[in-house]
């Protein structure tokens, strides 16, 4: 069985239902795409959560959850003294802005056992994180997970990385950029949004962005563009699709939803363009349904 480890953090999701109401779910930006790439890729690939949860009733549930819809939590680290993190999701006019409570997140310790966390992704083919999974992490934790992702990568293991920067979650300014740079060499694909990007980094364009990937490193760059022109860059391909806009419900999951259609089409052999439609196709669905997280049922090729 091929295997991708996605690393990072999962959390209770709230989202408004009725008037004075809040409908409960989970969710994290590293799980969501895990979720989208278990709902597009066959019985041969084991998609496996990295993470470290609670021992309470909420994280319990939690890892029931993730378990029915078939990803693989053996590799779920548990911990009596914290637990798992929530978040709202507010909505104007279709786009979300968020409120966490996540201080007393377990998953700020997954990178404490340098061993555990390794063996958690010795096998993998694919290894997926994103920006929040690093800044999450203590310096140490931090320094554990980028050796670890470092010696998968060696033994031929493909590190996919999401920028997804949350300035409240960096200590400074300083530490977020050379962070964030630190995992986008380390990656060999690297998926930014360009908004992100052009703030903290003063990219002039979605061109400039994949440029600096590539410089540092990178082999494949994808970068969004909040439903305008896409930029792909590798090193046969420089292309700027547009693919039609929607109207939507709520954003929530949008990029996550994008990165799962785009990596498990190209681990099915599609070229990049390909693949991009198909993660674009993904997320106009996303967005038109509330939270991060469509009915896997309801997404089946």
């Amino acid at each position: 069985m091929r295997k991708i480890a996605c690393i990072g953090e999962c959390m209770i999701e709230l989202s408004q239902a009725d008037e004075g109401l809040w409908r409960m779910g989970y969710a994290g930006d590293t799980l969501n795409t895990a979720w989208y790439l278990r709902a597009r890729l066959g019985s041969e690939w084991q998609v496996s959560y990295v993470t470290r949860i609670g021992e309470d009733r909420f994280s319990g549930e939690m890892l029931a959850f993730l378990t029915a819809a078939g990803i693989d939590t053996s590799t779920i680290q548990r911990e009596s003294a914290r637990n798992i993190g929530l978040y709202a999701i507010s909505l104007s006019e279709g786009e979300r802005s968020f409120t966490y409570w996540r201080g007393q997140s377990a998953a700020r310790g997954l990178a404490d056992d340098a061993a555990v966390l390794a063996a958690a992704i010795a096998d993998a083919e694919l290894c997926y994180f994103s920006g929040i999974t690093v800044a999450i992490l203590p310096p140490e934790g931090r320094a554990t997970l980028f050796a670890a992702l470092r010696d998968a990568k060696a033994r031929g293991c493909t590190l996919a990385f999401d920028p997804n920067i949350r300035e409240r979650l960096w200590p400074d300014h300083e530490t977020l950029r050379a962070a964030i740079s630190e995992a986008g060499a380390l990656a060999d694909i690297v998926l930014p949004s360009f908004d992100d990007e052009a703030q903290w980094f003063g990219d002039a364009d979605p061109e400039a962005t994949a440029a600096r990937y590539l410089a540092l490193g990178a082999s494949e760059i994808v970068v969004k563009n909040g439903g305008g022109k896409l930029c792909l860059r590798n090193e046969t391909t420089h292309a700027a699709p547009h693919f039609p806009s929607v109207t939507p419900t709520d954003t929530t999951g949008a990029g996550d939803s994008f990165n799962g259609g785009y990596l498990s089409a190209r681990l099915q052999g599609a070229d990049m363009e390909t693949a991009a439609r198909a993660g674009h196709d993904l997320a106009a669905r996303v967005v038109r349904h509330p939270g991060a997280l469509i009915p896997q049922g309801d997404l089946e090729t």
